[in-house]
């Protein structure tokens, strides 16, 4: 445990940084859980909106520093390839 008063913050800090990114990484898998279900059913609408706001929220997620800038567009670009058949059919 933590002896000095730096490091009881730091402790502190990281503790709840922790918890933030863990809680929206937890939002994104289920927003790409959601996403990947509107595809298999064949739902267009549904999709092309769920990948919208997918998009948007890794986006914001990498700004943010929670996931690596490049990451996040790797998995834009996976989850665009993967819905294209759908909304393009």
């Amino acid at each position: 445990m933590a002896n000095h008063p730096s490091a009881e913050k730091r402790y502190r800090q990281s503790r709840d940084r922790r918890a933030r990114n863990r809680a929206a990484k937890a939002r994104l898998h289920t927003m790409q859980r959601a996403l990947e279900e509107a595809v298999s059913s064949g739902d267009r609408e549904k999709a092309a909106e769920r990948l919208r706001a997918l998009s948007k929220a890794l986006a914001k997620a990498a700004s943010k520093g929670i996931l690596h800038p490049r990451t996040a567009s790797r998995r834009i670009s996976r989850l665009s390839r993967k819905t294209d058949p759908v909304t393009t059919a």
